[in-house]
């Protein structure tokens, strides 16, 4: 694979550090000076600042985010997910969440298991709890669950259910970017609070808001079985 997939696999770093370091000349594959998008295999000799390479201890952390965090590991974004967490090792969150939404994400350095989850056409479910500024009736539950063309997309029929007058709840296979907002927008409503209560079988419970823990063990082993 391409030595900045590699390192991210490994835990050592982002794709984007990796260039950056590769660019810097920091790398070498077997004695030779590493190129950016580099193919490599696990067996080369491949050293940063003259040390070998060592898998990171994997790290899976779940976090109920507040509104108002940016889900990117970018340093260079005000109130990104990496800054508020403050975590003393490599990670980066899987997938993401608007800016204005909560609720739960996971962070980690295993870029298999990212992958794993990312991937749309496993579909891969996640659930929200959503509330939008006005009542609705049964016809929009019914709309939103047989799929919302969102400008040139359809989305795919998904599990909606009241919760009030004004609060659904919402299981989607896929991840569009805004989707679940876009799709309130087209059926005539605005969200105005979204919450993310599980991904596959990670659930939010009783996670505060801004708080974050690792995953259990037993949660782990079930999400490997679900991927």
């Amino acid at each position: 694979m391409r030595i900045n997939k590699l390192l991210s696999n490994l835990g050592v770093c982002s794709r984007r550090e990796a260039n950056r370091i590769i660019e810097e000349g920091r790398i070498t594959v077997n004695g030779e000076l590493c190129i950016p998008g580099q193919w490599v295999e696990l067996e080369d000799e491949i050293l940063i600042d003259g040390e070998q390479i060592k898998e990171k201890k994997k790290v899976y952390i779940l976090l109920n985010k507040p509104a108002g965090i940016t889900c990117t590991a970018a340093k260079d974004v005000k109130d990104n997910i990496i800054d508020f967490i403050n975590y003393k090792q490599y990670i980066f969150p899987v997938g993401r969440l608007d800016k204005e939404s909560e609720g739960l994400i996971l962070l980690t350095n295993d870029g298999e298991l990212a992958s794993s989850i990312l991937e749309a056409d496993n579909r891969h479910e996640k659930e929200y709890v959503v509330t939008v500024d006005k009542r609705f009736d049964d016809k929009f539950l019914e709309d939103m669950s047989k799929g919302v063309d969102i400008g040139g997309v359809v989305t795919r029929e998904c599990k909606v259910e009241r919760i009030s007058e004004d609060t659904f709840s919402i299981i989607l296979t896929q991840g569009l970017n805004r989707q679940i907002r876009k799709m309130s927008k087209a059926c005539g409503y605005s969200v105005v609070k979204l919450i993310r209560i599980r991904i596959l079988n990670l659930c939010i419970n009783d996670l505060a808001k801004g708080e974050c823990r690792d995953i259990e063990d037993i949660e782990l082993e079930e999400l490997r079985k679900l991927l």
